[in-house]
């Protein structure tokens, strides 16, 4: 992957202590794992959920945590570059919206799921 990080500007066995690196891509897993749950919960929401009265209601729902997981995984990628780039340089490790995101689109599904559900089941 040394493709998406760069070199290592401080020469050759100067590396980082390595467990910076192992935290690094403990956490790149556990949002590749989130990306995974999203998708499952959204494939699920769009084929097993009961239909709403509102046409397309399952898909207004399932959509957006699809969407999410994808951009989520992808989002994961780039933090995990952006923060071993960080480690390797010894500079402060760059913020993420990626908490941000996730936070309101979920936030966001459930008022839509809630409203969904309660105002127009059959």
């Amino acid at each position: 992957m040394q493709w998406l990080v760069g070199p290592d500007p401080r020469g050759e066995g100067d590396e980082p202590d390595v467990r910076f690196s192992f935290a690094n891509e403990r956490t790149f897993l556990a949002w590749n794992r989130t990306a995974l749950a999203l998708i499952g919960v959204g494939l699920a929401v769009a084929n097993l959920l009961p239909p709403f009265r509102v046409v397309g209601g399952r898909r207004i729902v399932a959509i957006p945590l699809i969407l999410l997981g994808g951009y989520v995984s992808l989002r994961s990628l780039r933090d995990w570059a952006a923060n071993e780039r960080a480690i390797r340089t010894a500079t402060p490790l760059p913020r993420s919206p990626l908490v941000v995101v996730l936070t309101a689109v979920v936030f966001l599904v459930a008022v839509l799921a809630v409203a969904l559900g309660a105002f127009a089941t059959r």
